[in-house]
């Protein structure tokens, strides 16, 4: 069983934002898969368009989100294996040129073990705070994926057209280590989405999702694989074990295994099982990771 470790620095014992250095450390020596986290650039207060039934926003305004590719770039210095995900990138956030020389950036300093979940955020005062139009959220993110892949994949000068990103002629150096730079979409699957993974990314990483809508959205993502030509060997799949099981709160190592097992069981390739929140120091986390390591083995 692959695990990568959600690892939200803010929630770390004490707050310690800089912590998160040590925990992937000991992640990596654990032989865990990697570590990810998500991120907010900027937080309003409006949490109302929360997208998750039945779930609050039960995050603080004022966390501490770190910078993504700054974060993941310290974290290749002190570790060897680790992959190193975002989880999720708002994308629509930054321009297309800035994105693929920061993933381009990551993946040669950490010897190509980079790896890309985006999504568009749910918060509208995130956008206008950015300068950002908030209506072609959408396109900007399909637009932005196709520019980044063809800085990272052509060679020579690259030209692009797109209804939000264009240039002509344009070197963006340097190109990552990997041929292909994993990208993963984080979104609710339907049949055109499967389409568009399959067209331009590598995977799914769906979130707060049901057993019941994971497994369909596997079946729609293999659909679209195979329609594109790909191999089901081709697909990653990052699942999130969830935190409440229809028993309760889902605390103890054994039991979060045994609801891992269960996603991978209906496809998933890789879970993302979360550091453990509330710990009172930062040895508990340690012995988490290493119990989490000894029993998905």
């Amino acid at each position: 069983m692959k695990v990568s470790l959600h690892c939200r620095p803010f929630q770390l014992p004490h707050g310690d934002l800089r912590s998160i250095l040590t925990v992937a450390r000991w992640a990596d020596e654990a032989g865990l898969y990697g570590i990810h986290f998500g991120e907010h650039v900027i937080m309003g207060e409006h949490i109302e368009a929360y997208p998750y039934p039945g779930r609050a926003y039960t995050h603080a305004l004022d966390a501490g989100w770190l910078e993504p590719f700054g974060t993941l770039g310290a974290i290749a210095a002190v570790t060897e294996h680790l992959r190193l995900s975002t989880g999720i990138l708002l994308a629509p956030l930054r321009s297309a040129p800035l994105l693929a020389k920061s993933v381009a950036t990551l993946d040669v300093l950490s010897e190509g073990r980079s790896e890309l979940a985006i999504g568009i955020g749910w918060q509208k005062e995130e956008y206008e705070a950015s300068g950002v139009d908030w209506d072609t959220r959408y396109q900007r993110l399909l637009d932005t994926v196709r520019a980044c892949r063809a800085l990272w994949e052509q060679d020579g000068a690259v030209s692009f057209s797109s209804k939000t990103v264009v240039f002509e002629r344009m070197y963006c150096r340097p190109q990552p280590v990997q041929a292909r730079v994993p990208l993963l979409f984080g979104w609710a699957m339907t049949e055109r989405r499967a389409q568009l993974v399959a067209e331009l990314g590598d995977g799914w990483v769906p979130s707060l999702t049901t057993l019941e809508t994971f497994t369909e959205g596997v079946r729609l993502l293999e659909k679209g694989f195979e329609a594109a030509g790909r191999g089901r060997e081709e697909m990653i799949v990052r699942a999130t074990v969830p935190d409440h099981g229809e028993d309760g709160p889902i605390t103890s190592i054994d039991a979060k295994i045994a609801e891992a097992q269960r996603f991978v069981d209906a496809g998933a390739t890789v879970v993302s099982i979360g550091s453990p929140i509330g710990a009172k120091d930062i040895g508990e986390v340690k012995d988490f990771i290493d119990a989490l390591s000894a029993s998905s083995k």
